[in-house]
């Protein structure tokens, strides 16, 4: 099929909408520009990321309930205060981690507003088995390269 017949592509806005409740949860999705290569889970470039998501976290940019990184994508489980813009946020965050850490990012972002408990568990069980469903590893826990808020706080690595 020619280009010229394909609908124009729109841009997401990423606003959290007025109407949802400051803190919802957001699954989000992040693909490096080259799929298939191994960017993200090199262990300095891993450690790097993680530490600069624990920073937006820390600064309360967002919060983090779960971030797991593969090798050319990572997913997320954030909430966002009212008052930020997602794509102000991630466009930020992910310059500097391109300047720093050399990670080739693809433009934008994926995002799905979890609208109940049962889809953040669904999508917190998704995420975290991604790595089990690709066999790069036996069982969620033994995936080094997640970080997930837990009541002790934000806990990096399985386990």
């Amino acid at each position: 099929m020619p280009d010229a017949d394909l609908p124009n592509r729109q841009r997401l806005h990423h606003d959290v909408p007025h109407w949802v409740a400051d803190g919802s949860p957001f699954f989000i999705t992040v693909n490096c520009a080259e799929r298939g290569r191994e960017q993200l889970t090199l262990p300095e470039t891993a450690a790097g990321l993680l530490d600069a998501a624990r920073f937006y976290h820390d600064q309360h940019k967002w919060h983090l309930t779960l971030m797991l990184l593969m090798p050319d994508h990572f997913h997320a489980i954030l909430s966002f205060p009212r008052t930020a813009a997602m794509a102000d946020l991630f466009k930020h965050w992910k310059r500097y981690t391109a300047r720093t850490l050399g990670i080739e990012w693809q433009d934008g972002f994926f995002d799905h507003r979890l609208r109940n408990d049962q889809e953040e568990n669904a999508k917190h069980h998704y995420i975290r088995h991604n790595p089990v469903r690709q066999n790069l590893c036996a069982t969620p826990d033994d995936w080094p390269h997640q970080m997930r808020w837990t009541s002790s706080g934000l806990v990096i690595g399985g386990r």
